[in-house]
């Protein structure tokens, strides 16, 4: 998965995570312009790449540890 750009690209999971719970507040809360509404879905968007991308990190450091411990392991037998 390519890194995600633009401003939101700095943020960390936490950060992008929680700005995200912000802009589903206030698309949830409505009395917004069609404008506003789709600005900020735009900025969800690209918040979620980010903590998909944070996500898919992640997990490939995950895997990568277990296989080395599922090496070490079968090395060791």
């Amino acid at each position: 998965m390519s890194k995600p750009g633009g401003e939101t690209a700095e943020l960390g999971y936490e950060q992008a995570r929680d700005r995200l719970v912000e802009v589903v507040r206030e698309l949830e809360a409505g009395g917004l312009s069609l404008e506003q509404s789709l600005a900020l879905w735009e900025k969800g968007e690209q918040l979620a790449k980010v903590c998909e991308h944070h996500l898919e990190g992640a997990r490939e450091r995950i895997e990568a540890a277990l296989s080395s411990v599922e090496e070490e392991t079968s090395n060791g037998q």
